[in-house]
């Protein structure tokens, strides 16, 4: 507006909360980004213990105790299955990966004929010492580890924390609402949890014992491989497949094809008979934004970023679903 010749410029407080709040709060989430991870992972382990620590309730078993044994046996569950597993699986993998140049040059002749492949082999230990360096780092976190585990616990002994927070700083309609979308988004947190270990599960015993048919060496590390990728959507089973289908045809014709058949086999039962019966409609996700979640989070956290980039597009779907007026509400409830 031009008064007397000067000109006069009004800015809202909307325009100064575009520019400065929201790029500051951005920069302030991307600060505190561990927290976050660390709070998100508590959230699902709250969410899948929580079924447990009710049922416990239910027989009158006090909340404290019935949170303290489902808490001890999750967690002893988890050592108990490293303990026994991970051993062989950092011994087999090492002699896979000092095997790896033989097997190349065995599988792909004409590429060995371009390069000397022995070279790689001056890289392997190097490589090997950094997974299991990457490994170790993971453990050996024990602040995060520790504080994770420590949210869990407080999330399961303090029932309906998140009802009262959002009573005391809401509206009673907004408060409930908010509380629902909530409790739905738990449900859906719980449902891929478990969905993905027996899922997990499922593709890793397929795997092994259809590569110990075969006689394809190297069985339990590859099996475990197809197992822990399976979290990856798309991408992971067909990454998984890769290197059995390599040592397969370092051994025989025969037994690359076979390699080939037997995940086409596991992923089509996975796809036609498991994925139904475990996940159902309630963790249905559409496959193009589960691609792009997963990029982006391995942008952001790394391995940690697409290992919870699906659980954070189960919660902002549900929030969209709730609050978008185009869409049914509670959709996937059940």
């Amino acid at each position: 507006m031009k008064e007397g010749g000067n000109i006069n410029i009004t800015i809202s407080w909307k325009t100064v909360a575009l520019f400065t709040i929201i790029p500051l709060t951005f920069y302030f989430l991307w600060i505190v980004r561990d927290l976050l991870f660390s709070l998100l992972i508590a959230f699902i382990l709250m969410s899948a213990l929580r079924p447990g620590v009710l049922l416990l309730v239910s027989k009158k078993i006090p909340r404290s105790l019935a949170v303290g044994i489902v808490y001890l046996f999750f967690i002893l569950f988890f050592l108990s299955l490293i303990w026994i597993i991970v051993p062989p699986i950092f011994i087999e993998t090492a002699n896979l990966l000092r095997s790896l140049p033989a097997i190349t040059s065995k599988a792909f002749p004409y590429f060995s004929n371009t390069m000397d492949i022995r070279d790689i082999s001056g890289y392997i230990p190097n490589f090997t010492n950094n997974i299991f360096g990457i490994i170790s780092g993971l453990f050996s976190n024990t602040l995060f580890v520790l504080t994770t585990l420590f949210f869990g616990l407080y999330f399961l002994l303090e029932e309906n924390l998140l009802d009262r927070l959002l009573h005391h700083y809401f509206k009673k309609h907004v408060a409930g609402r908010l509380s629902a979308t909530f409790i739905l988004a738990e449900k859906r947190m719980a449902s891929w949890f478990w969905g993905e270990i027996v899922l997990m599960t499922v593709v890793g015993v397929f795997t092994y014992f259809g590569l110990l048919l075969l006689g394809i060496r190297y069985a339990l590390p590859l099996a475990v491989l197809a197992g822990l990728l399976e979290v990856v959507p798309n991408i992971g089973p067909v990454l998984s497949s890769i290197p059995a289908i390599i040592i397969g045809f370092s051994q025989s014709y025969f037994g690359g094809f076979s390699a080939m058949a037997l995940y086409v086999i596991v992923q089509q039962l996975e796809n036609n008979l498991v994925v139904p019966v475990i996940m159902k409609k309630a963790v249905g996700l559409n496959p193009i934004m589960t691609l792009i979640v997963l990029l982006v989070g391995g942008r952001v956290g790394g391995v940690l970023g697409v290992l919870l980039a699906i659980p954070i597009l189960l919660f902002a779907e549900t929030i969209f679903r709730e609050y978008s007026p185009t869409l049914p509400h509670n959709e996937n409830k059940s």
